[in-house]
């Protein structure tokens, strides 16, 4: 079994997940770590250096490529049974391989899904709406392997047959084309929510937005390169589970584009259909404001706090679509773990914001009360 630790400037923790990993429950003859570092310059090779000789060996990829391409280099030696793939920041518990690796006993399996935890879930609202939402995640993967498969990976830690692993391109999310190949080629995957890791969210309401942005621009791109898996005639059930799960979820903030326009017309002539629409959208609309303009207020109530978690992730999410649409895929990641002084600072208020806040609940207001004016 190989580990490997995708890594770009992750000096901070490197170390310490180099440790972790060679601190697993499996036998040391079986385990080995290969770090795949993206073009890093701010020491991390250094210290993964430290570690060659304890089943531990460096891959660096000059000319910051991105994290598939770097994969792609990795695997290309690797000639062991299972690969897992990690982060340099999830930190595993002792049993997570071998509670990964034991499903790979039955064949029809391709590859395995752990459970991706957060350690910073009470730290501040933000941290706390991203685990909420993942917690509803998790249980949505629970349910989707006991139908057929888990609709995706987690690039924290999922496992695959390397016998099955084919070089993705540049623009590809590895942790959801790979999975969706596989599926296409007849295997099954599992979610193993005892194979657990631990890791921290971005620590803020922007930055969380702006990786849903990033994973929805390459996820896009990647099902429609792996569009068999949406034909029910070859995947079956698994074809409504990736495109209820992944695809209707990604056009929520389109399909509320195009309905508010729609809802203020209606409204506007007391239609009781488009009243009931601007009554919600303004229900949502007021306390997500209410949670824009105090996002960087740690104790924020979830009665603002998650309104504005879920504005925000979606209208980045549409961002992404656009971008994707527009031919424009971000192939390169950095951390979005938080810093300390990111987090005390007052960011991401800005006008322009404010004013569409603004904008969009003054136009719901007046369609409501202009039939009784």
């Amino acid at each position: 079994m190989t580990l490997i630790i995708s890594c770009y400037n992750e000096a901070k923790i490197l170390r310490q997940k180099l440790h972790n990993s060679l601190e697993l429950d499996y036998p040391v003859e079986k385990l080995f770590v290969v770090v795949v570092s993206d073009g890093s310059d701010d020491g991390s090779d250094d210290i993964a250096r430290e570690f060659i000789g304890l089943q531990v060996r460096l891959v660096r990829q000059e000319g910051r490529l991105g994290k598939t391409m770097g994969l792609n280099l990795a695997l290309k030696d690797l000639d062991t049974d299972i690969v897992v793939f990690s982060d340099a920041n999830a930190m595993y518990e002792r049993q997570a391989i071998r509670n990964l690796v034991k499903h790979f006993a039955d064949p029809e399996v391709g590859y395995v899904v752990g459970a991706a935890l957060y350690t910073d879930g009470k730290n501040n609202a933000a941290a706390a709406n991203e685990d909420l939402y993942w917690h509803y995640e998790m249980t949505i993967k629970k349910w989707e392997s006991q139908l057929h498969s888990v609709v995706g990976g987690d690039g924290a830690i999922y496992a695959i047959r390397r016998e099955l692993w084919e070089p993705l391109q540049q623009r590809d999310i590895n942790d959801f084309v790979n999975p969706l190949q596989l599926v296409a080629k007849g295997y099954r995957g599992v979610f193993e929510p005892e194979a657990r890791c631990f890791e921290e969210t971005a620590g803020n309401f922007s930055k969380e937005a702006k990786r849903k942005e990033r994973i929805v621009n390459r996820s896009l791109r990647g099902l429609f390169r792996v569009k068999a898996v949406m034909n029910p005639l070859r995947s079956g059930i698994f074809s409504y589970m990736v495109i209820s799960h992944k695809l209707l979820r990604w056009l929520i903030p389109l399909f509320a584009v195009l309905t508010f326009p729609g809802a203020l017309v209606l409204a506007s002539q007391s239609v009781l259909l488009g009243q009931i629409l601007m009554l919600g959208a303004l229900l949502l609309l007021i306390p997500s404001f209410i949670g824009y303009l105090g996002q960087n207020y740690p104790r924020l109530p979830w009665v603002f706090s998650f309104p504005y978690y879920f504005v925000s992730v979606n209208f980045y999410a549409l961002m992404g679509i656009i971008s994707a649409l527009m031919g424009r895929t971000q192939i390169t990641w950095n951390s979005s773990r938080p810093h300390t002084a990111e987090l005390n600072k007052i960011s991401g208020i800005s006008l322009t914001g404010g004013l569409s806040y603004l904008v969009l609940i003054v136009c719901g207001a007046a369609a409501l009360c202009w039939p009784y004016v």
